[in-house]
């Protein structure tokens, strides 16, 4: 579009115009983000509602199309003759939409992403990824099974090339003063709105909105990812600080007493000193799992895991369960450290460079050998940085396996991540046999994992059912049985506690299961077949990822003081267990039949757990509320202290 006739005024006025197509370009991708993860959003979503998440949206699009374009916003303003050549207004142009593209890309990208992590992509994720080789294949995989996000992609950049308004002015017709004064006070009128943008305000009390304002225009925690934009939650993370220590408590006692991550066993406990075994599966979220959803779909839910099932008939578990966190990355400390994620994933934090404690390092203390197995490339995911920092004395991945000649090597290969499950856990099973006892070992999978591939001999056997992960479910629960098939017969199976969880939950097909806690839902599973003493069963109890290594010391009767933010389930009553979690912000903490949400100011929600969708707000109608708020207060005050001053030990 050709401005000519507005003379002066022209690249002002060029200016506004474009950085309105740029508005234009972040609410298309908003809808497109919205209508990708629509079961995720639907939910209560009402028009006046979802018009205010839209108004909410335009603050943090703002900041982000200011920023982004303030390069073009000079170029554009500048009081020079130049910028009125042909060639200089291509420049601008491309300057414009190659960066409003790039944009574009990055929420569309995201839109996909959303479903494994309910939140929008920050910074840690280059950390997250750093070490993976195998990023390109991933991404051609979803170009081809998203193509119409491709389309729409092309088609809303053509848009923005085609109507892109131009000045139209020549340097010719222009006196020098005339041009230089309309030039200066453009960027004078342009300057201010500029730096309010980016600040999310024009008052002295605005501070720089951060990803967390989101929640003040939401109902849902998760709704944030749908006011966020994904560049803002880039570059508002870049160099931040992670952790902030609040005010909470100023007596230290005082919220020792309330809650305090240090334990410390009885004098009168006796070591036990059992195998270990951990079995972190990925992405084994509690809903594909028929014995821990027997009242699903009215009773009729058999599930995808009847291998797990049938151990499960043999394990204690329990009625609510939660992971610590969403990604793979979030599950490891969770599970073997007792350490939650809070705000961004720990080992991606300058605050795992601090000494940190975890199963495998207790018990090396006591005469364990200690193993960590992943059937990925050594460094993948830092898994192997991370293993190696909390006690493992070994470590066993794809090259490890490919250098067995009892096993298939590269041929079992899944192509993209790692080993498949089932050759990958007997060779697990064969390690452990030659390792000395007592030992300590776990073992992450990744065949339940996108993109959603299974061998090619089993894909009659397990076909397409339901949504994609399902076939892969039934693969992994085929391989877990399997592998206890053959650890059944090793002498060391009935000395050893078995620990089954998920690193995280998946893609869902259940409206239970994409709620703010749904979400979050793992199972927990501990089976220690050469106990007869144990009562299997679900216990009605509250338990989470970070319960899991104070359960174990617990069932080892291990005798020191150690560290760990969970808490014993078995020797804990059940109107004391609990759970916390944290999304886009919010904190989530559950216990006494109840979820909390807390921004870390204030509480925003309260809902019962038995309604199950989370739609009756309870705010300031629960009785428990106050303990809550407080309890919650001091686990969250005593993770930042200890964070930022390196007290992860007794």
């Amino acid at each position: 579009m050709n401005l000519r006739r507005l003379g002066l005024l022209a690249p002002l006025t060029a200016t506004l115009g474009n950085l309105l197509l740029a508005y234009v370009v972040y609410f298309l991708a908003r809808i497109i983000y919205m209508l990708e993860n629509l079961s995720y959003f639907s939910q209560g979503m009402t028009f006046n509602h979802f018009m205010e998440l839209l108004g909410g949206g335009l603050m943090f699009d703002t900041s982000a199309i200011m920023l982004t374009n303030s390069l073009y916003i000079v170029m554009m303003l500048l009081p020079l003759h130049l910028k009125e050549t042909e060639w200089y207004q291509k420049l601008c142009r491309t300057v414009f939409v190659t960066v409003n593209a790039v944009a574009l890309a990055l929420n569309l990208c995201d839109a996909v992403y959303f479903r494994f992590t309910m939140r929008r992509t920050t910074t840690t994720v280059f950390s997250e990824f750093s070490n993976e080789n195998n990023l390109g294949g991933i991404f051609f995989t979803e170009t081809l099974t998203h193509f119409y996000l491709i389309i729409a992609f092309v088609v809303i950049t053509w848009g923005l090339y085609k109507l892109y308004f131009k000045t139209g002015m020549k340097a010719a017709e222009l006196t020098w003063h005339k041009y230089a004064g309309a030039s200066l006070l453009s960027l004078l009128v342009m300057a201010p709105l500029v730096i309010g943008g980016i600040r999310g305000g024009f008052t002295k009390a605005v501070r720089p909105i951060t990803v967390s304002n989101a929640n003040q225009y939401t109902e849902r925690p998760t709704e944030a990812a749908l006011v966020l934009n994904t560049p803002f939650s880039l570059y508002r993370t870049i160099g931040k600080a992670v952790f902030v220590v609040p005010n909470y408590f100023v007596d230290k006692d005082e919220m020792a007493k309330v809650y305090s991550p240090i334990h410390t066993p009885a004098d009168s406990t006796v070591m036990t000193k059992k195998n270990v075994v951990v079995l972190i599966v990925e992405s084994f979220g509690r809903e594909y799992i028929g014995a821990l959803n027997e009242t699903l779909e009215n009773g009729t839910y058999k599930g995808y895991t009847p291998c797990i099932d049938s151990i499960i008939a043999q394990s204690v578990t329990f009625s609510h369960s939660y992971c610590n966190g969403r990604k793979s990355i979030d599950g490891m400390p969770s599970i073997l450290s007792s350490i939650p994620m809070f705000v961004e994933p720990f080992f991606l934090t300058p605050a795992s460079m601090n000494h940190v404690d975890g199963i495998a390092s207790l018990l090396a203390g006591e005469g364990y050998s200690t193993a960590f197995f992943h059937g990925a490339q050594r460094g993948s995911m830092g898994f192997m940085a991370f293993a190696r920092s909390t006690g493992f004395q070994e470590y066993y991945g794809r090259e490890d396996f490919n250098d067995d000649k009892r096993f298939g090597g590269d041929s079992d290969f899944d192509g993209t991540w790692a080993i498949w499950d089932e050759p990958f856990l007997q060779y697990y099973a064969t390690k452990m046999s030659e390792m000395k006892e007592p030992f300590m070992t776990a073992v992450f999978t990744a065949s339940s994992h996108h993109p959603y591939a299974i061998p090619e001999k089993y894909k009659n056997v397990y076909p397409e059912e339901g949504i994609a992960i399902h076939k892969c479910i039934r693969y992994t629960d085929m391989a877990l049985g399997r592998f206890f098939q053959t650890a059944s017969r090793e002498p060391w199976f009935k000395n050893t506690i078995f620990v089954i969880t998920s690193d995280h939950t998946n893609t869902s097909d259940h409206d239970f299961y994409q709620t703010d806690l749904g979400g979050f839902c793992s199972p927990i599973i501990i089976y220690e077949p050469g106990n007869s003493n144990r009562k299997l069963e679900m216990q009605q109890k509250i338990a989470q990822q970070i319960d899991i290594l104070p359960t174990v010391m617990g069932m080892i009767g291990y005798r020191k003081p150690y560290f760990g933010f969970g808490i014993d389930l078995l020797n804990t009553p059940a109107d004391d267990t609990w759970a916390v979690n944290y999304m886009n912000g919010i904190y989530q903490y559950v216990k006494h039949g109840h979820v909390l949400q807390f921004d870390g100011t204030q509480t925003r929600a309260v809902y019962a757990l038995s309604d199950s969708l989370m739609q009756n707000n309870l705010l300031n109608k629960v009785e428990q509320q106050p303990q809550m708020e407080r309890e919650l207060k001091a686990i969250i005050q005593q993770y930042m202290e200890r964070m930022t001053q390196d007290r992860l030990s007794p």
